[in-house]
């Protein structure tokens, strides 16, 4: 017993540290692929920086000051060691650290419009599926359904203006853009978030109330499905606790694989809505030729990627008692 113990602990530790090397690589070639993009993307920082009016000694001055007359490939591994140890560099533009500027302020931002995007999403889109499942053929079924197609017609950004001229302009109801954490001010943050989680949130409705059908009338032809209700089981039980615990792995996985996607609407709502994110910091960074700020938001982002797919691994975990046994 002790040294099956011993053998599962060893197979526990190797397997993290796999996790931790692959998660490693991924992120290296994610850095040099885009720090390599970023350095022949069209556009000159220093020309930007030093305005409309500069001397070429001046120019050339910031240049080698900067270490742009340097091979991108030492470029590139000055960049990482400093990006290693925590040292991103500042901001020409804001004169902020660029640390302090992508995960202290742009970064609560865009998780926090991603959670409530998600949340409208499962609150609308899971009884949408049930209701579609259980009043399968029904006025109700079509409803859902159109519901769901609607949400997926719309892109984000479209559907954003048209909620802004809606509950903004024309009722006025909502703001229309601007910024309030709801971590400070509940209440008051939520009202400003209310339209872009329901912009970003509007496409996965559909998905999720889709997954949620389609996997609920497998479900409802399974004997212990049968079993439950002759039971004597009430209705609301025998669907939302035997039928939804079986539909929570597609579920979950359909999740997982679209947050990636949600972190890329969240660029597009943050500009229509001028709220203060990474898609914000990222754009604007483009704009203005910041290559230290997009890296570090391209890096961010691919970390938010990683951290979401180990989520979702271990909720399989808590879900399937047959992979915790494995």
């Amino acid at each position: 017993m002790a040294l099956t113990s011993q053998r599962l602990g060893a197979a526990s530790w190797w397997r993290s540290l796999g996790a931790l090397a692959q998660t490693a690589l991924v992120l290296l070639v994610v850095s040099g692929v885009s720090f390599l993009f970023l350095k022949l993307s069209p556009g000159d920082p220093v020309a930007i920086m030093l305005g409309s009016d500069f001397s070429r000694d001046s120019y050339d001055q910031l240049y080698r000051q900067l270490g742009l007359d340097q091979p991108w490939i030492q470029q590139y591994a000055h960049w990482l060691w400093r990006f290693v140890q925590g040292d991103w560099g500042m901001s020409y533009v804001s004169k902020q650290d660029i640390f302090e500027q992508a995960v202290l302020e742009a970064l609560p931002v865009t998780l926090t419009l991603a959670a409530l995007s998600l949340l409208v999403a499962l609150v609308v889109g899971i009884p949408l599926g049930v209701v579609a499942a259980v009043k399968r053929n029904s006025w109700a079924d079509l409803l859902a359904s159109a519901v769901a197609i609607g949400g997926n017609a719309f892109p984000s950004f479209y559907l954003g203006v048209v909620l802004i001229w809606l509950f903004s302009v024309a009722l006025g109801w909502f703001p229309s853009m601007g910024y309030v954490s709801p971590w400070d001010e509940p209440l008051t943050g939520l009202w400003h978030l209310a339209l872009p989680a329901l912009t970003l949130g509007a496409w996965y409705v559909g998905l999720i109330a889709t997954v949620t059908r389609s996997s609920l009338l497998e479900v409802l032809e399974q004997p212990y499905m049968a079993a439950a209700r002759a039971r004597g089981e009430p209705g609301w039980r025998v669907i939302w606790v035997h039928g939804m615990r079986n539909v929570l792995m597609p579920l979950v996985t359909v999740i997982g694989l679209q947050l990636g996607g949600m972190l890329r609407g969240a660029v597009m709502t943050e500009v229509v809505f001028t709220l203060p994110g990474l898609g914000m910091m990222i754009t604007s960074a483009v704009q203005t030729r910041e290559y230290l700020v997009v890296q570090a938001g391209i890096m961010i982002t691919a970390l938010l990627f990683i951290a979401v797919n180990l989520i979702v691994d271990r909720t399989y975990a808590l879900l399937d008692p047959r992979l915790r046994q494995r």
